[in-house]
């Protein structure tokens, strides 16, 4: 333990701030081989790993991290896809530091295992210098699972089952697979080519893709049982569907919700600009409102676009949901920040544009049920900030399509498909839902554990035995 504590947490080398400013290139460049193995002998092995616990997906973290330690890094990707089949993208997404690095033992008194790292070297390392070997498949059940929607739940619950035998067909909205990982999530924090590698593992493994297909329009979840012979279904559907503030000028030309401004930044290109002219992407005053990883998303990419940013939040800084490396990664670019302020009106010229977004000054009052200090606003401080694009980035619903056209699903008030939280087992039988169409918008990793318990379940459900947990 002691010489565990005497190496310093590796630091993560990244593009320059004035650099990557300019450009829709990764931030981070990845560990080193040396620094990768440096910073995997800061591991202690705990015999009971709680870093184990805090991942939702149950990663066998002492085990690959060892086999980094060990310099066998293949080895090391593949025990990390005995549970996950995304790790080159959790290595970058997933927020480690309030889950396994969470509750790592050397963080109690000092920094905590850079785990997250780690997984993406390990990810990266498998891609770059080997052919991603297809594990051995156990011989085919005879049973077909139909998955709705190719973001992250559906796409572990597909890795799980094709593991396990069974024939799994992904029904996809959109023309390509990733769901959020593609339309959401912009190049600079989540490359395109990274997604499209993790998918053409699970085509590998023999899953079909069936992209430009809208379950409830193509086909209802009834049909694909009925009509087509699927055994069961899977319903990761996400949360697509935009919230607003519902504030007077909301329908100006230029007010985008976040959802389709990093839609069109994402999959029309405009981080190729000018190779591929995304209109209307490109701005010179943009404000994004809100305080979470999206906001932060849409800000960076409005940046890299050309435009001055500023967010708006109404709550204090370190009381932003975002993760801290989000918003430290996007002070360090040069956007703006208005904490303590909340929007009251769009504003707009003749040809009904924005023109301006007009404000209220907060201040924190008492705490309201989730624990924070409620926002209060302060009389008579209005102001007015110039803009001719505003983002809104408060959140997404569930989308409805799917619980419209399926008679007996039940929802709660929200809209979200509820499920038997130990199964994921809907209330239609053969009916698995997991993600954000179960528990509203959330993280890439809370909706890959949802998929994992819902895959052991199809599968149980299928007829088959429980399937093996990670050792």
């Amino acid at each position: 333990m002691a010489e565990s504590k005497k190496v310093p947490r590796q630091a993560m080398p990244e593009q320059a701030p004035e650099d990557r400013a300019h450009n829709f290139e990764e931030v981070p460049h990845g560990y080193s081989i040396e620094t990768a193995m440096l910073e995997a002998g800061r591991c202690l092995q705990c015999k009971k790993p709680r870093c184990v616990e805090g991942c939702p997906v149950q990663n066998d973290i002492p085990g690959f991290v060892g086999l980094v330690k060990e310099g066998k890094f293949i080895e090391a990707a593949h025990k990390l896809k005995e549970t996950n089949s995304l790790p080159a993208v959790c290595g970058r997404v997933c927020p480690q530091e309030e889950q396994c690095e969470k509750v790592c033992i050397l963080g109690v008194k000092g920094e905590p295992v850079a785990i997250g790292r780690l997984e993406r070297f390990v990810a990266d390392y498998e891609r770059l210098n080997s052919e991603m070997e297809v594990p051995e498949l156990p011989p085919a059940t005879g049973k077909k699972v139909a998955i709705v929607g190719a973001g992250p739940a559906g796409l572990t619950v597909a890795g799980d089952l094709i593991k396990l035998g069974h024939a799994v067909t992904i029904f996809e909205a959109l023309h390509e697979p990733g769901g959020v990982l593609t339309y959401g999530i912009p190049e600079f924090r989540l490359p395109k080519a990274i997604v499209k590698s993790e998918v053409d593992f699970l085509k590998k493994l023999g899953v079909t893709f069936v992209m430009d297909f809208v379950v409830g329009r193509n086909s209802t979840v009834p049909e694909l049982m009925e009509d087509e012979g699927y055994d069961a279904v899977f319903v990761g559907s996400g949360a697509g569907l935009p919230s607003f503030m519902n504030i007077p000028g909301e329908n100006l030309v230029g007010v985008y919700s976040a959802n389709e401004y990093l839609t069109r930044s994402n999959l029309m290109k405009a981080y190729l600009f000018p190779r591929y002219d995304t209109p209307p992407i490109k701005r010179e005053r943009v404000v994004v409102v809100g305080g979470g990883n999206v906001a932060m998303d849409s800000a960076r990419t409005a940046l890299r676009l050309g435009a001055d940013v500023t967010i708006v939040y109404r709550r204090a800084k370190e009381q932003m949901p975002a993760r801290a490396e989000e918003v430290h990664h996007a002070g360090e670019e040069g956007v703006k920040f208005q904490m303590l302020t909340a929007p009251i009106r769009v504003h707009g010229d003749a040809r009904h544009r924005v023109t301006e977004i007009e404000c209220l000054r907060m201040e924190l009052g008492e705490p309201d049920a989730s624990g924070r200090r409620r926002p209060v606003e302060v009389p008579g401080s209005e102001f007015r900030i110039p803009a001719d694009t505003v983002i809104i980035a408060i959140g997404n619903k569930p989308n409805p399509l799917i619980p419209q056209t399926m008679e007996g699903l039940e929802t709660s008030k929200w809209g979200t498909i509820v499920v038997n939280p130990d199964t994921m087992e809907t209330s239609v039988r053969g009916v698995f839902a997991a993600g954000d169409i179960v528990s509203g918008a959330a993280t890439v990793i809370s909706a890959m554990g949802q998929g994992r318990i819902a895959a052991a379940s199809i599968h149980r459900f299928l007829g088959g035995e429980d399937p093996p947990t990670a050792s």
